[in-house]
C-alpha cells in the first residue's frame, strides 16, 4: 500500500516537472529540468 502511494507522488511530481520543462522558454532551466527528470523516472520504474 506505501509503494503504491509512494509511486503516485512520485508520477505526480514527474508530471510537474515534466510541464515546466514544456512550458518553460530558457534552455538552461529545460536541462534542469530534464536532469531532474531522470532519478524521478528511475524511482517510479523501481531501479536504484
Amino acid at each position: 500500500m506505501i509503494t503504491i502511494i509512494y509511486r503516485l507522488i512520485v508520477a505526480l511530481v514527474i508530471g510537474l516537472v515534466g510541464w515546466n520543462l514544456f512550458t518553460e522558454e530558457k534552455l538552461t532551466n529545460q536541462l534542469n529540468c530534464a536532469m531532474v527528470l531522470i532519478p524521478l523516472i528511475l524511482r517510479l520504474l523501481m531501479i536504484k
